[in-house]
Parts: structure tokens; sequence; C-alpha cells
């Protein structure tokens, strides 16, 4: 196995573009447990930690470019305001040595369907920036999975950075797991409303071979919001509307039995994290509508 470290941006993708096969490792969180199981045995390494830009983020006025690199630790020191759904997802990644190592572009990378920042990521609607030596594009985060462990990005391309709209309104996330600490999700929801188009997003995670969204439930709670007047009036959403949106959700997965849990408590668990954060959400929703109403 030949190691390959690049002192750029340039010169890593000049080295991608030689060596197609060539596996990027930075946190190196998701990679080495592959190699020490000898699930993979790649021919190169491409070693990105003397990039330096991947572990730097920009927050513009609408949205945060986010490194691939940039460790979970910092989403969840810096970012809290701007990305809450994300650094919510953060905090329930591995070790504080893991968060401190791992990164997004590790995750997106990986195309796990158990990654925990993809339903947060799918919630908010990101986009990947990618690029090789032939140029540059963003993909939108529900393209970007391909298949189980898939993603879209060809041979020779890299993850540079993720962009991510700054949050408009209140996110959740919530995740399943054998213990609560250092385990792989057994599943995991992610939740985002956006005031601003009076809209709902969601994610979904290891409930399918994919991450998705639960589009049936978004559509059914857009149209129950809007003519319910809710986003409004600002009442409680009402509990049959609740349980309708969290039984599409849990319609809406794909899940396989394995040795973390089974797909019948995949699917129960996801239809229970869909009520439980649709009600967080919407709670949080009135409380600063209610502030609003009372600073006028």
């Amino acid at each position: 196995m030949d190691f390959l470290r690049p002192a750029s941006w340039e010169e890593a993708l000049a080295a991608k573009a030689e060596h197609p096969t060539a596996v990027p490792i930075a946190g190196g969180t998701d990679v080495m447990v592959e190699i020490n199981f000898d699930h993979r045995r790649p021919e190169y390494l491409l070693d990105l930690n003397r990039v330096g830009e991947l572990s730097e983020y920009e927050i513009g006025e609408e949205s945060v470019r986010l490194g691939a690199s940039v460790p979970y630790t910092r989403i969840m020191e810096d970012l809290r305001r701007e990305l809450p759904g994300l650094a919510l997802a953060s905090h329930t990644v591995a070790s504080p040595q893991i968060r401190n190592r791992g990164g997004v572009g590790g995750n997106l990378g990986t195309a796990s369907p158990a990654g925990d920042a993809h339903p947060a990521l799918l919630a908010a609607g990101a986009e990947v920036e990618v690029e090789s030596v032939r140029g540059s594009r963003r993909i939108p985060i529900d393209a970007f999975y391909t298949g189980v462990k898939r993603n879209a990005l060809e041979a020779d391309e890299l993850i540079r950075a993720v962009h991510v709209a700054k949050a408009d309104g209140p996110q959740q996330y919530s995740k399943v797991g054998t213990r609560n600490a250092m385990v792989i999700a057994v599943c995991a929801f992610g939740m985002a409303l956006h005031p601003r188009t009076r809209t709902v997003r969601t994610g979904i995670g290891s409930a399918a071979p994919t991450p998705v969204r639960a589009k049936d439930a978004e559509l059914f709670l857009n149209a129950a919001l809007d003519e319910g007047g809710f986003w409004d009036n600002g009442r409680v959403i009402t509990p049959s509307v609740v349980k309708q949106f969290a039984d599409l959700c849990a319609a809406a997965c794909n899940p396989i039995d394995d040795v973390r849990g089974t797909a019948g408590y995949r699917r129960h668990a996801v239809g229970i994290m869909a009520r439980r954060t649709l009600t967080w959400t919407w709670e949080s929703y009135r409380d600063t509508a209610r502030a609003t109403e009372g600073a006028a």
C-alpha cells in the first residue's frame, strides 16, 4: 500500500487523477476501521491532512461553506446557531477523540446509510462541492447517495466542501443506538422547518440502503400546515396530523434485519422519532413566534 501526501489541493487533485483508485484519508475514522478489519485493501491512500483549506469553514449571508475535513467538534462549538441540526448530529458521533478527527467529508465519502451526518444534511438541503482536474461541480444532497456505500463521485473527483443553508427555523436530530455512546445508529432521523419557504424536510439514516427523505410525509405535512394556517396562527399541530406524519415517515423506510436491530423495530423507531422531532421543532417554532410578537 503506497501513501500519497499532497501538500496542496492542486497536488491532491493531480494525485487523484493519476491514481483514480486512491482512497482519500483525512480523519481516517471510517477508512482505518475498514483497513484494520481487512474489508478494504487499497493500492494507494491519499492523505489530505496537509491540505489546510479542507479544515476551514466560511459563514456567508445565506449559507455555510463547510470544508470536508472540519471536525465535528468545531461544528458543535462554532456552528450551533447556523447549522443546529448538524451540530446535534455531531454530538452523537462516537467519542470526543473521534469527533476531534472525523468530518462530514468522510461520512459523505463512505456513504454508509448509518453515517450520522446524512439525515441532518438531507433535512437542511445541502449541496456537496466536488472537484477534479477537469473542474468543479455541486451535487444536491438528494442526488449524492446512489447505493449502499456508493455516491455520485467520479473516479477522479474529491470532496472539497459542503454548502448548507443557514437555518431559518428550528431543526432537530434523533438517533437510536444499542447504547448511549460509541455506537453505530440502529436508525436516525433529522428534521428541519423552513419557515421562509413554509416547507419541512426530513432525513432518515440506517433504515434503507441509502440515507433517504420521507418525501410523502413532507408533502402531507406541508399541505396540512398550509391548509390549517399553522404557520400564521402558531397553534399546536393536531394529533391526527402528527400521527399521519409519523406513519408516513415509517413507511418511507426500507430496512433490513441485522445484529443491531430488526427491520420492524427500525420502522417503529423511525415513526417514534418522527413524532417526537415534529413536536419539538414545532414547539420551538411557536416559542420563537410568540417571542417575536411580544417584542413587537
